[in-house]
């Protein structure tokens, strides 16, 4: 049955800083801090959160649909993912803005610094979750990075559709308070994050990832760890669940989403969590050996996973 992706679309522009940010930035000088890198490659990619969990979605065989905006200059977009048959109908394409634009500079130890323009993703809000009138086939939902007014907004209207959903704040998450964490929190089925955004989550909150994990709405809090794979928080119970190497790191952008498509696939088919992890670690390091969040392909052992 079809998952619904709530996130932004964006456009991606990819540099490689040589160096190491570490050796750039002097911590004793960050009040003041004026730097530059120089980046010899540059690339420009099809982007966004809830592009890129539609793109692995739809290649392992699940169902996308895709809740978000795309401006002026979103034809290509739109056309890119209906070609991969994702179901479009409730992108909102705004008339005045441009689409989101993320640029992303990796340094050789794969630490990313980033900047984002909003753009049209701003005024995702302007389309709605449906109710089970509208529609009643969407088994699954994420609330992923995207316009504040729109995560706030989709994750009301997905609980009170009864669409089950993983709440994925991601770089938004500083966007809400405490309080608006510990709402969200009680209306979500799952929760995904990395081990920085835990933290961040755990200090906004006051809970961690173990408390999180026995509030009665909750079915799993899942914390990723790069190439170490992920820890999942099962009724206040850790498992951790390694990472698989890759064969080549090129490039991480987008692991995280590719991350959570397999757990939208898993879940909707009544996995386990940790099934739906040990594909995601693999999808990651498939990813990540591949440069951009939608260039990668599944292999036929990959594939095999996701049979039974």
């Amino acid at each position: 049955m079809p998952a619904l992706i709530c996130g932004s679309l964006a456009f991606d522009t990819i540099t490689t800083f040589p160096g190491r940010f570490a050796e750039q930035i002097l911590p004793e000088q960050v009040h003041i801090l004026n730097v530059s890198f120089l980046v010899p490659t540059l690339r420009r990619e099809w982007g966004g959160c809830a592009g890129n969990i539609a793109y692995n979605l739809q290649a392992l065989g699940g169902q996308p649909v895709i809740l978000a905006a795309l401006g002026v200059d979103g034809g290509e977009y739109l056309a890119r993912v209906q070609g991969w048959g994702a179901d479009t109908s409730l992108i909102y394409r705004d008339a005045e803005l441009h689409t989101a634009q993320c640029h992303i500079t990796t340094d050789r130890d794969n630490n990313q610094i980033t900047a984002f323009h909003p753009g049209a993703m701003s005024h995702a809000h302007h389309m709605a979750v449906p109710d089970k009138g509208q529609r009643n086939d969407l088994a699954i939902g994420i609330i992923s990075p995207d316009g504040r007014d729109a995560m706030w907004a989709h994750a009301h209207q997905m609980a009170k559709a009864g669409v089950p959903f993983i709440f994925d704040p991601g770089q938004q998450l500083p966007q809400f308070n405490g309080d608006e964490h510990r709402e969200i929190l009680g209306l979500a089925r799952w929760v995904a994050v990395n081990d920085y955004e835990a933290r961040m989550l755990q200090e906004r909150t006051g809970e961690t990832p173990a408390q999180m994990s026995q509030r009665n709405n909750i079915d799993g809090v899942v914390v990723t760890l790069a190439e170490q794979g992920c820890e999942l928080w099962i009724d206040g119970q850790r498992t951790e669940v390694p990472g698989i190497k890759a064969a080549e790191v090129l490039d991480p952008t987008g692991c995280g989403d590719a991350f959570r498509a397999a757990l939208l696939f898993g879940l909707e088919r009544g996995w386990s969590l940790r099934r739906c992890a040990e594909l995601g670690n693999h999808i990651g390091a498939v990813k990540v050996a591949e440069r951009g969040p939608q260039n990668h392909r599944f292999d036929g052992a990959l594939l095999a996973m996701t049979q039974g």
